[in-house]
């Protein structure tokens, strides 16, 4: 192969018509000794084309020129050469595709948004849950016409505090700043629905005196909601217990040290109150230490008709 060498390629042109190729390279390739003869000539091109296209998977086509000792040569390449890197890419994509819808879908996997999101590029936005929808103080249904939405919930031992709703009003609560230890009260306008009062009395030191006060003189049909907060029975004597059982209380009389308690009743009610519950202290299933858990209740208050004058 020393007598040739191989002059700097150019440009290809164009291919040999008939060739199924492409035209990769195209070189002068100068032959030093003109003795040599043109079969001996061509049998070393044979070699240096066979030695080029070692592990290419191409060819090197020659031809003499007109000028003695110069051999015009194409390295070659097949046209469908080009397409098999291409193919084999897209063949492999296919089939790791395949191979995972397939494992998606037997362990229960969701292929079809990933199939939807890898050919058109948009995100799937995921679907929400429908809200449930939320009526007043957080009812599962809204009250018939005529009726007020209640829920109350008595404190828990002697840290959080109590609430009492209203037609979607906080009455009484924590955040409102007008809850104490003992009995939690509300009086409501049975007719209107409108606020008249809330206050709490201290059924652990305080006097009992001030219940009084504020349960005698009420109107009939007064609206009575009551929610308890740590102690609400110490203090309570037997005319405090008296004027309850009046309100529709059934559970009153055995109120107790500690127990959870809440309760809505009305003056002038003719029946026991239905909105009621009593959690007792009991040692062997208090929830918290010392303290039963937390009661909650709630419903619809039928609106009382207005009295005829």
């Amino acid at each position: 192969m020393n007598r040739f060498s191989i002059l700097n390629p150019f440009t290809p042109r164009s291919v040999p018509r008939g060739l199924d190729a492409r035209v990769v390279t195209k070189s002068l390739l100068v032959h030093r000794n003109r003795n040599i003869s043109v079969p001996h000539r061509r049998f070393l091109l044979a070699v240096y084309c066979k030695v080029r296209s070692l592990g290419r998977n191409e060819w090197i086509l020659f031809e003499e020129t007109h000028q003695s000792g110069l051999f015009l040569f194409w390295v070659c390449r097949p046209a469908n050469m080009r397409l098999a890197g291409p193919l084999r890419v897209v063949v492999v994509v296919l089939l790791v595709g395949l191979t995972w819808l397939l494992a998606s879908s037997i362990l229960g996997g969701d292929g079809n948004s990933v199939v939807k999101i890898f050919f058109t590029g948009a995100q799937e936005e995921p679907t929400q849950e429908p809200r449930p929808r939320r009526f007043k103080c957080g009812l599962s249904a809204p009250c018939p016409p005529k009726h007020l939405a209640f829920r109350l919930v008595s404190g828990a031992a002697n840290v959080i505090g109590p609430k009492i709703c209203l037609e979607d009003k906080m009455l009484v609560s924590s955040v409102k700043n007008n809850v104490g230890r003992g009995l939690n009260v509300a009086l409501v306008n049975g007719v209107s629905g409108e606020l008249l009062e809330t206050k709490a009395f201290d059924m652990w030191e305080g006097d009992v005196s001030d219940l009084l006060k504020f349960l005698r003189p009420l109107h009939e049909g007064t609206l009575v909601l009551v929610a308890s907060f740590d102690d609400p029975a110490t203090k309570l004597n037997d005319e405090a217990r008296r004027l309850f059982e009046e309100l529709g209380s059934s559970a009153v009389k055995e109120l107790a040290f500690r127990d959870s308690w809440v309760f809505v009743g009305a003056k002038g009610i003719e029946n026991k109150s239905p909105f009621e519950q009593r959690m007792k202290n009991s040692k062997t299933s208090n929830k918290y230490e010392g303290w039963p858990e937390s009661l909650e209740m709630d419903g619809c208050i039928p609106l009382r008709a207005p009295l005829e004058s």
